[in-house]
């Protein structure tokens, strides 16, 4: 299950997606999400996945990476899907009781899971084909203008990228930490919630003992390297603009008013 997590992970490439300017990637992520919420008919949603769909095509990023990102977290989606479906008042397709199933719970359910699949796939894109130090520069770039009210964006950005950064070591350190805590005879699986919680204390402690110390290590090394924050801070790598960005934004931008439109001319299953 811990290795089927991928968020903050970097797949180096040379596609279309990942050849675009960082902050533009930013902005088309913003925008991105925006189209993911304003849907409320299933044509709409249909249209966002097909979107994200295409934009994984071009990437060059296979899909089953987001599908294995999405097991953590498919106890949530099944759980709230059971509560749509038998809460949602509606036309009664079975009826059980004290529990009835409508068609208007279904279809609330299956656009909730579809939903929350294109925001998850959607938003990971960003981090797949973006390195943290390019993250870094365009977050710190984007929020420029903060700096005039006394806003610290470069060590804001700086801790970001650092935190999205390390999970996935966390994550790895995790699943060495369970491996040795098993071939030491620990039980993880079996009995009550209670006893399942109390496992976990012989994985947390180690875990936070490492998180801590690799925070002191990462600490010692940028004071090492002289680095003092954003002040006078030259880059190796300059961000410039190219038609290929605009070309993306203006994509983003249609696909964002054709969902807008869409929303507009069908019926919300909302009511």
């Amino acid at each position: 299950m811990l290795k089927d997590i991928t968020i903050g992970q970097y797949f180096a490439g040379d596609s279309l997606i990942h050849r675009l300017d960082p902050r533009i990637k930013l902005i088309l992520t913003m925008l991105y999400i925006a189209m993911v919420f304003i849907p409320t008919n299933p044509a709409g949603l249909i249209a966002v996945a097909l979107f994200v769909v295409a934009c994984y095509g071009v990437s060059g990023i296979s899909l089953s990476t987001v599908r294995r990102s999405l097991k953590p977290i498919l106890p949530i989606v099944v759980f709230t899907t059971i509560l749509n479906i038998f809460f949602i008042e509606g036309r009664v397709l079975v009826n059980l009781g004290f529990v009835q199933i409508t068609y208007e719970g279904l279809l609330v359910s299956a656009l909730m899971v579809l939903r929350i699949v294109c925001l998850i796939a959607g938003t990971s894109l960003l981090t797949y084909t973006t390195s943290p130090i390019a993250l870094t520069d365009a977050i710190e770039r984007l929020f420029a203008p903060m700096r005039r009210i006394g806003v610290p964006v470069h060590e804001l950005a700086m801790m970001m990228t650092i935190a999205l950064r390390f999970i996935p070591t966390l994550i790895e350190e995790t699943d060495k930490i369970m491996a040795a805590q098993k071939a030491r005879g620990a039980d993880m699986e079996s009995g009550g919630l209670v006893d399942r919680v109390r496992a976990l204390i012989p994985i947390l402690v180690p875990l936070f003992v490492s998180a801590f110390r690799r925070a002191l290590d990462l600490a010692t090394a940028m004071e090492c390297r002289c680095y003092r924050g954003g002040e006078g801070r030259t880059r190796m790598r300059q961000m410039q603009l190219m038609p290929r960005d605009m070309v993306a934004l203006v994509v983003t931008v249609a696909g964002l008013a054709g969902v807008i439109m869409l929303n507009g001319w069908l019926p919300s299953v909302y009511g």
